[in-house]
């Protein structure tokens, strides 16, 4: 093998047990040592499986992988070449092995044999890295999912491979989290030449890549430049892939008559805008429409949240204090978002919203403690949720539940059952004990082709045997399928390709639209949350930081910046254009902005 070719690939071909269709149909893959490749495609195009054969986790079918000038299919070889080649995976709960964090990140160079005084300083080195310095005596167990991803990139990287592989290991990371992890990666290529192959759904992150590859059916479809791939648009979208939201404005102001050249960062989008303006002569524009998403709001299934707080094992050394008196309103006809970064308790929020974590006040041994003489009675938690008072023992929390559908964040947990049918059916025969097999077939059968999957296609199969997206999907139905009041969603749309996320969130207002009365997502995607929310909450450190539209939140860029978040595309060209006294004011989503710049731009024609 040439010494220029760290990985070398030739016409590779793997087919899934069952399947009849290859997940890698005839790929040749290369890849320079020290060399930075990014991998994007649709959900099911073949990117996982690759990652999987690159270091021995799957065999190939035919075909030759050669790494390090090692044979892959050569048993003798696998474990040699894991100690050079690294993944690091979507879901961090599959690569967790101990219960200590510092105990986890030091399995991998154990087993390769490094010394231990060199395992300390990389442990160190790799907590560092991704910015979990303080929770190295922590147990994985009892993280957030975007601390455990961090511990998961950290205990590969402990290793020091010639080659990290990152699939899709941001997807659930906060933009702070993603930004840290994407910077180790930038860092460890640059400064010690390490391979670099990056997995990932995110257009930003494939464009800081030396080359792009685009996988479509387990076949490489394009492969290049990240900018020149990018630029190509329209066949991004034959693959199945959304345009990036840069190019849908630069389309949207072409199609308004304004000459905008084609661009992948915000801050050239600006300055594109701003060449048309001064074209023109405008140097100050501003639109005084009203931005906010106004909808009509009835009070029947209000939500009320006052002074909660809730601390994990309290009393135990283990300790920690998730929310510190959280106030909320969401009223009802909301399209509601939940933000902040990892750890902030956005989870642990909304599993207090169909008491899968109860008050105090509901617990069966609850007993309210004596106040002593001269003291205040100390002001007790309280939530509900249309009807419901959750600080009420003799809540009917059954009926609670009925009403009020909780979608995990990995929903491909909440799958258990034989066959798709009996998994979507499991809630609604246990809520309802009442139903014929007719109506509990029928109910089913809506659910799923509501959440776009071929009932008669699906119905049988056992839901482990799905695609990644289609397990979501009939998590989803399995939720829906009791026509909640109240739909809550924990990352809905993470680690779906661009095209999925659309298809989920269109799912989301076909339902909100059609019967179910809230719709509440938690999201670490601010443009998600700037495209698709009524209003939004900021948690940061169990409080809330801040609540209003989209357009009210992310005005305050710098704020949202120092707790580790981001703000939308629209928002950071806005901020650019501010720069030069253009004001531009929007709603935040796609459309608007594209709208209100277009109107500026018309106006000064007008004019």
């Amino acid at each position: 093998m040439s010494e220029d070719f760290i990985i070398k690939c030739e016409n590779v071909k793997f087919t899934y047990a069952g399947s009849g269709r290859p997940a890698i149909n005839g790929v040749d893959f290369f890849v320079k040592r020290g060399e930075f490749v990014s991998v994007i495609g649709h959900n099911g195009s073949g990117k996982s499986t690759l990652a999987r054969l690159l270091n021995g986790l799957l065999d190939a079918d035919e075909g030759k992988i050669t790494v390090l000038d090692m044979d892959v299919s050569d048993g003798k070889n696998v474990l040699e070449i894991r100690k050079h080649v690294g993944v690091v995976f979507q879901n961090p709960d599959n690569q967790t092995v101990a219960s200590i964090v510092e105990d986890d990140i030091a399995f991998g160079p154990e087993n390769i044999g490094v010394e231990r005084e060199e395992i300390g300083r990389r442990i160190d080195w790799a907590l560092s890295a991704v910015g979990m310095d303080d929770y190295r005596t922590a147990t994985p167990a009892r993280l957030s999912g975007g601390q455990k991803q961090r511990i998961a990139v950290a205990g590969v990287l402990a290793i020091k491979p010639d080659v990290l592989i990152l699939d899709e290991s941001t997807a659930m990371l906060d933009p702070k989290g993603r930004r840290e992890v994407i910077e180790v990666v930038k860092k460890l290529n640059k400064e010690e030449g390490m391979t670099i192959i990056l997995i990932t759904h995110f257009m930003e992150e494939a464009l800081l890549a030396d080359r792009t590859i685009v996988m479509n059916k387990g076949e490489i479809a394009l492969e290049g430049a990240p900018d020149r791939i990018f630029e190509s648009g329209e066949t991004l979208e034959t693959f199945n892939l959304s345009l990036p939201r840069i190019s849908v404005i630069s389309n949207n102001l072409r199609s308004a008559g304004m000459e905008i050249k084609d661009v992948l960062r915000p801050e050239e989008l600006a300055a594109e805008i701003l060449k048309n303006f001064n074209n023109r002569g405008i140097y100050e524009g501003q639109s005084n429409k009203n931005t906010n998403k106004d909808i009509c709001r009835s009070k029947e299934w209000d939500i009320d949240i006052s002074n909660l707080t809730y601390t994990y094992s309290k009393k135990s050394p283990f300790a920690a204090k998730a929310l510190n008196g959280i106030d909320l309103h969401i009223s009802e006809g909301e399209f509601f978002g939940i933000i902040g970064h990892t750890g902030s308790g956005k989870s642990t929020l909304i599993q207090h919203l169909n008491a899968l974590i109860k008050l105090p006040q509901a617990e069966k041994k609850y007993r309210k403690k004596r106040v002593k003489k001269g003291m205040t009675a100390p002001i007790e938690p309280h939530i509900s949720v249309g009807q419901f008072d959750l600080s009420n023992k003799k809540c009917d929390f059954k009926a609670l539940r009925a009403a009020v559908g909780m979608v995990f964040q990995y929903p491909e947990y909440q799958l258990f059952a034989e066959s798709v049918f009996a998994d979507v059916a499991f809630g609604l025969k246990n809520f309802n004990k009442k139903l014929s097999s007719e109506e509990i077939e029928q109910a089913v059968k809506s659910s799923i082709e509501i959440v776009g999957l071929d009932y008669e296609e699906v119905k049988d199969k056992s839901p482990f045997d799905l695609s990644g997206g289609q397990k979501r999907r009939v998590a989803i139905a399995g939720v829906i399928v009791t026509k909640p009041h109240v739909l809550i969603l924990d990352e809905p749309a993470a680690g779906l390709d661009p095209k999925g996320k659309n298809e989920i969130m269109e799912l989301l207002h076909k339902l909100h639209r059609e019967w179910c009365k809230t719709v509440i997502i938690v999201s670490h995607d601010m443009d998600e949350v700037a495209d698709n929310c009524t209003k939004a909450a900021v948690i940061s450190k169990g409080e809330v930081f801040a609540c209003g539209t989209p357009a009210e939140i992310f005005k305050r860029a710098d704020e949202l910046t120092a707790l580790g978040l981001d703000i939308p595309l629209t928002s950071k060209i806005a901020a650019e254009l501010k720069k030069h006294n253009v004001i531009i004011e929007s709603d935040c989503t796609i459309e608007d902005f594209s709208k209100k710049v277009a109107e500026v731009f018309e106006g000064a024609e007008n004019a």
